[in-house]
């Protein structure tokens, strides 16, 4: 049984057939935002504390994103590949059901 493919150093890669092999071309991921919605009894300070932790936001970009929550009724916590930033929204909805905060954090494509 012969080789598919045959390359190395000093021979291009091809078939069998004679035909250069293609390569596979990769596409970025769709991208997903995580947002956080505002409600009237989670904490700033919890939102503040998850975006610090959850998101590794610093101090001062978790209270710029935990006020446009607050004023606008939503924000953009971070953006992520799908499954990071499905992991990332439950984490923080976990956080917020331990301490009994209703905080609701969707993911939408970007």
């Amino acid at each position: 049984m012969s080789e598919p493919f045959r390359c190395g150093p000093d021979k291009p890669d091809t078939r069998d057939d004679g035909q250069t092999a293609t390569k596979p071309k990769v596409e970025k991921p769709r991208m997903y935002k995580v947002i956080l919605h505002n409600d009237d009894y989670t904490t700033m300070e919890f939102v503040t504390e998850v975006l610090m932790n959850v998101f590794r936001r610093t101090r001062v970009e978790s209270t710029r994103i935990m006020l446009a929550v607050h004023r606008s009724g939503k924000g953009v916590a971070g953006i992520y590949t799908r499954e990071i930033a499905e992991a990332k929204s439950g984490q923080a909805m976990d956080l917020a059901r331990a301490r009994a905060y209703p905080l609701l954090v969707t993911t939408e494509p970007e």
